[in-house]
């Protein structure tokens, strides 16, 4: 019985092979420094660094590839930009299905002073455009979102609020988490000021890569989170002025950007257009699936939006007569199906789907994923739900 990985909201897998073959090439063959070894070799992996800067710039529509920052991964961004931008008596808004990546830095700041208003989101996920001017406050400077819940695919309208942000002078961050390398977000179109990314999840790259990209002007307005040798004006004891030095700190993690460049250019070739596709066309067969199920009086819930406008290729359900991690447990064991069950580090997103505390079976579908994977699971997840409750405590 072959496995079937449908976790990929956690982390994409497989890797294209390019991945892994760049990551073993720099390991085995070159191992260089940046910023440092003033030899050809060293000279390489600078020219590979850059590379992969313009890549992200294009693709996330960046204005200047100096202002692309790399990071361990987009928790770490968004603590950066948090923490370095908001100031005690500021407040920021934020929707109701954030991620605790962006929740559990607000609420360290909120206890330095800071202030956050949670915008509504309705029973699907999305966002109440109307109840924005109603959250503003005097002192708010800031709107941070996410582009797609984790937890039930949901895309909220990041270029109907970039254009309320513009109009009101307020700073927009974006936490790209789950779009990226899959759903396009244009910085300049959509006036985003902050854009956070993960490497290891659409954009195929490997875990421990990530970052953020900024607007021209906004690293004047951000204090550094960490600080430490650059390889860059090294007379000094203070940390550069410039971009990308200020924010990049330390030791890069070099096998994983270059892993992460080899992704950029598997993706640009492959078009996201066409991954994008795929991955929705598997959507729509599992959600059309599910409801045949629910036809067929077998107890399960979905959560969130039925069908494939506005939203990704991750697909929560309930169990409603049996225990959540248990189905989950029996879909690896008998049908090695991996899922993912439990809060998926999101209780506001839970809260206001209603599904707090008990969480939900979540199904993320990839670009490796295919029809027949799809049929496998709802056959799966039919005999499961048809076995008598308690068979398998």
């Amino acid at each position: 019985m072959d496995a079937i990985y449908l976790d990929n909201a956690c982390t994409s897998f497989p890797k294209p092979d390019v991945v892994a073959q760049a990551m073993y090439t720099y390991l085995c063959q070159v191992g260089s420094n940046v910023n440092r070894g003033c030899y050809q070799r060293a000279y390489g992996v600078e020219e590979r660094v850059y590379e992969t800067r313009q890549l992200l710039c294009e693709l996330f529509g960046g204005d200047d590839l100096r202002n692309v920052v790399f990071t361990k991964n987009v928790t770490e961004s968004l603590n950066v930009l948090l923490k370095g931008f908001l100031k005690p008596r500021d407040h920021v808004l934020v929707s109701s299905m954030e991620h605790n990546a962006v929740m559990r830095p607000l609420v360290q700041l909120e206890k330095q002073g800071v202030a956050f208003t949670r915008i509504p989101c309705d029973g699907t996920g999305a966002l109440d455009l109307s109840a924005l001017p109603g959250c503003l406050r005097p002192n708010t400077r800031a709107v941070v979102m996410t582009h797609a819940s984790n937890v039930c695919g949901t895309m909220l309208p990041l270029a109907a609020v970039g254009e309320f942000c513009a109009a009101h002078g307020l700073r927009f961050f974006v936490d790209g988490a789950q779009t990226g390398g899959v759903f396009p977000s244009h910085m300049g179109e959509m006036h985003i000021d902050a854009l956070a990314f993960t490497g290891h999840k659409g954009l195929l790259g490997p875990q421990g890569t990530g970052g953020f990209l900024l607007r021209s002007g906004l690293e004047e307005e951000l204090e550094p989170l960490l600080s430490g040798g650059t390889g860059s004006v090294s007379h000094l004891e203070e940390l550069p002025d410039f971009l990308p030095d200020r924010f990049e700190p330390g030791t890069p993690n070099l096998p994983g950007i270059l892993g992460l460049h080899a992704a950029l250019l598997w993706l640009k070739e492959t078009g996201m257009e066409s991954i994008r596709a795929h991955e929705l066309a598997l959507t729509r067969r599992f959600l059309d699936g599910l409801r045949a199920l629910q036809a067929a009086g077998l107890p399960l819930g979905i959560v969130g939006r039925l069908d494939t406008e506005n939203r990704t290729g991750a697909v929560s359900v309930q169990t409603l007569d049996r225990d959540m991690a248990e189905v989950a447990a029996r879909l690896d064991e008998a049908y090695g199906i991996m899922v993912r069950v439990g809060l998926h580090c999101a209780p506001s997103a839970h809260k206001t789907l209603g599904t707090y505390p008990a969480g939900t079976i979540r199904f993320s579908f990839g670009w490796h994923n295919t029809q027949a994977e799809i049929d496998r699971t709802l056959e799966a997840l039919a005999h499961i739900l048809k076995e008598r409750p308690g068979l398998w405590t």
